[in-house]
């Protein structure tokens, strides 16, 4: 087969391919770029595969980064553009279950790509747009199918993180799981030990993110591949039922486990701890907490307006987002305006500071200061008072002859 209309990031790089053919190698375009490519989907990193080894693609090309040269991959500069160019290679056994021991520079394009995870994986493309395809990924793309490249369980052994992989291309692409490699996940799925937390979370949430995620969480289940997740090896009926949720994708990473957060039905002071567990940054975790707090707010009432201030405008657009997922109406615009509407959105925005307290009533700091403070701000923000420095002036001193 041979592509009618190249895409313009091939097209792009192929002066690449060029230069590597005209010093008499080979040089293919190949893996997730091919794939996305026939399936008409956008395409992200360009990956070239050559029979070049390292040191001849150094020589081929004057800006070059040794990014991964131990494993064959070498950086290529091209003006504003950069492109990963490997060489063909064999791989020896992986005694951890997810690097091999030994990698052999071969000259070969079909035992490069025996190599790889799956038959949808394994393609090449030359400059011309011509379709090399040893596995019969074609037909697996035709069938919308996951199936690994010769024997799953040889491949799964070499590379545990792969059957994480296989089901977040089930979600992503909306494919199913070929019976023989869904089985040898099953048989598999204890080596996920063996992987870090940061990769198997680096997948969990590409499958969240799919546009079909039940078609992977049921196998994610079933093989019981959670029970090697965080956390999460309790839970097969909160999974089951997360499963169930609306078929809508979700649109963020913190939409994602949020919704996890809420079926696993955590209480607010175990949620650091479990996205903690998955080796979530501080920052994700804050986002979640307030999407927490918003989304139970939210199922039990209308937006109170020291919630939106509290959380901000982000923070509750995208609360008003998740309420799909619990067959509720979000209220968009409504929420926009309203935040909008809001006297002040922050703190700094007060006519009146600290210090302006502090000068004014001759008084040292103290618990005292930071708690007028906050009540200044809750009675401008619900619009008790306005936002004047005297107004406020004469807020604080009323407040304080009443003590």
């Amino acid at each position: 087969m041979k592509l009618d209309i190249i895409p313009d990031e091939f097209t792009r790089a192929t002066s690449v391919l060029k230069d590597i053919q005209s010093h008499g190698f080979e040089a293919y375009f190949v893996g997730g770029s091919v794939r996305d490519a026939l399936l008409k989907q956008p395409i992200h990193d360009v990956d070239i595969a050559t029979s070049a080894y390292p040191e001849e693609i150094k020589q081929i090309f004057p800006r070059t980064v040794d990014v991964g040269i131990d494993h064959g991959t070498v950086l290529v500069l091209i003006g504003e553009e950069q492109y990963e160019i490997t060489t063909f290679r064999t791989e020896s056994t992986y005694q951890d279950f997810r690097r091999p021991d030994a990698v052999t520079f071969v000259r070969s394009l079909k035992e490069d790509l025996k190599r790889r995870d799956f038959t949808i994986n394994a393609l090449a493309m030359n400059v011309e747009g011509s379709i090399i395809d040893l596995f019969d990924g074609m037909d697996d793309l035709e069938q919308r199918i996951i199936r690994a490249v010769g024997d799953p369980k040889e491949r799964f052994h070499e590379d545990a993180l792969r059957m994480m992989r296989g089901l977040r291309f089930a979600s992503q692409l909306d494919f199913k799981i070929e019976a023989n490699t869904l089985a040898a996940i099953e048989e598999f799925h204890p080596l996920l030990e063996k992987i870090s937390v940061e990769r198997i979370a680096m997948e969990f949430i590409k499958l969240l993110l799919g546009k079909n995620r039940k078609t992977a969480l049921l196998p994610f289940i079933e093989t019981e591949c959670y029970q090697y997740c965080p956390e999460l090896k309790n839970h097969a009926e909160a999974l089951f039922r997360f499963s169930d949720l609306p078929d809508k994708q979700i649109e963020t990473e913190n939409q994602a486990w949020t919704l996890l957060v809420h079926t696993l039905e955590l209480k607010d002071n175990e949620i650091r701890n479990f996205l903690k567990s998955w080796k979530q940054s501080n920052q994700m975790i804050h986002e979640v907490q307030q999407l927490i707090y918003g989304l139970n707010k939210r199922l039990l009432e209308e937006w109170q307006v020291m919630d939106l201030y509290n959380l901000g405008l982000d923070a509750a657009i995208s609360t008003e987002k998740l309420l799909f997922y619990y067959g509720r109406n979000s209220k968009l615009e409504e929420v926009k305006d309203r935040y909008l509407s809001l006297p002040i959105h922050d703190r700094k925005e007060l006519a009146l500071t600290g210090n302006d307290l502090l000068a004014y009533f001759d008084k040292k700091p103290g618990k005292w200061l930071g708690e007028m403070i906050e009540m200044i701000e809750t009675a401008v923000v619900k619009g008790q008072i306005v936002n004047n420095k005297e107004v406020l002036l004469a807020f604080v001193n009323d407040k304080i002859n009443e003590e």
